[in-house]
């Protein structure tokens, strides 16, 4: 008995030692192309956290859209499990999961700030595994780029009568809100936006702010770049096939959680940073760029249409009506505080 005692412990040894060294393999497929400023460099954050804190037992993969061909496709492919994890924005999959819309930002919504606290301290990370589970998905904040531009125009908005026709890049709840004033709504992907503009296929589109839009080169064929409305808080998202991750070793999954949640913090760190030293390029370099604010004849209306639409959303679906009440209770709770704390210091400074 002794000797099989100590068999057994030897193997057990040897089999918890062989657990610990085994290495995993991820493949992450995301929807930005290839060398894409702060959105790829969160996942090549990502991946440089995960791989060190695991001590190489993780090894990640990342496929940009160059490579997998369907910058659109990647909640099938992580679903399916053709890839294993995916970087994106939860908006871009309302097509075909509505509820998944809410989880990027809402047009009068909540900052960043805001809404990173209703995801962490509220019902935000629930509410989303509520809707991700039902298709073998787990979803995690991905990285915030703070309040989103309104885009940039051909030409200027001055009313209401301005908007009919307007063909315009703008995904998500925004999209469908400022398509019931009339804009032609597309959706087209990143890497063809700049030719789409430049060649009238498209007369505005909404991309992020200065982090970004710099390098995309809008203010080169668009003279108005308009202050923000629709996007106040655009969280991107991490999304995990739940069979791969639910068989990890549970130290394993912590280290994913906390990579992600670290490279997420450093992408909101990042664009706030790099909108900053961009828009000061920009200004010197392009002096011509006239930065306007949608007059409030158009602003009223876009709110007024917003209104309506949610109170459409929630009629018709009860966990929509849940992911919205939880929103909007907890901006109303959360709300008075940012207007003492921020925003009354900021207008103190009178700038």
């Amino acid at each position: 008995m002794k000797t099989f005692g100590k068999l057994l412990l030897v193997f057990v040894m040897f089999f918890s030692f062989a657990e610990a060294a085994k290495k995993y393999r991820i493949k992450l497929a995301m929807t930005w192309p290839s060398n894409f400023p702060v959105f790829g460099d969160a996942v090549e954050n990502f991946k440089k956290y995960a791989e060190e804190m695991s001590d190489g037992r993780l090894n990640i993969r990342i496929d940009s859209a160059n490579k997998h061909k369907s910058a659109f496709g990647v909640f099938d492919m992580v679903k399916s499990g053709q890839y294993d994890m995916g970087h994106s924005a939860s908006y871009y999959w309302k097509g075909k999961v509505p509820n998944t819309l809410y989880f990027t930002t809402m047009p009068f919504g909540m900052t960043a700030e805001e809404q990173q606290a209703w995801f962490y301290y509220g019902d935000g990370m629930e509410l989303m595994d509520k809707v991700y589970s039902e298709h073998n998905l787990y979803s995690f904040p991905g990285g915030n780029t703070g309040n989103q531009m309104g885009g940039w125009f051909q030409k200027e908005i001055n009313s209401v009568d301005d908007l009919q026709g307007l063909k315009m890049r703008i995904p998500g709840f925004a999209g469908e809100v400022i398509s019931k004033l009339g804009v032609n709504v597309t959706n087209i992907a990143p890497g063809e936006l700049y030719t789409a503009l430049d060649r009238g296929t498209i007369d505005a589109l909404e991309w992020v702010g200065p982090s970004l839009d710099l390098r995309m080169g809008f203010h080169k064929v668009a003279p108005y770049y308009y202050t923000g409305w629709h996007e106040p808080a655009t969280e991107l998202q991490f999304l995990i096939n739940r069979k791969f991750m639910d068989k990890l070793p549970a130290d394993l999954q912590a280290i994913l959680k906390n990579a992600m949640k670290l490279a997420a913090y450093d992408m909101h760190t990042q664009s706030n940073h790099d909108s900053g030293i961009n828009w000061e390029s920009m200004k010197k370099e392009f002096p011509n760029i006239q930065v306007k604010t949608f007059p409030a004849e158009v602003m009223n209306a876009i709110k007024k249409a917003n209104d309506e639409l949610l109170v459409e959303k929630a009629k018709e679906d009860p966990l929509a009506a849940q992911i919205l009440k939880s929103q909007a209770d907890y901006l109303n709770q959360i709300r008075p505080w940012t207007i003492m704390s921020d925003y009354s210091y900021i207008k103190s400074l009178g700038q």
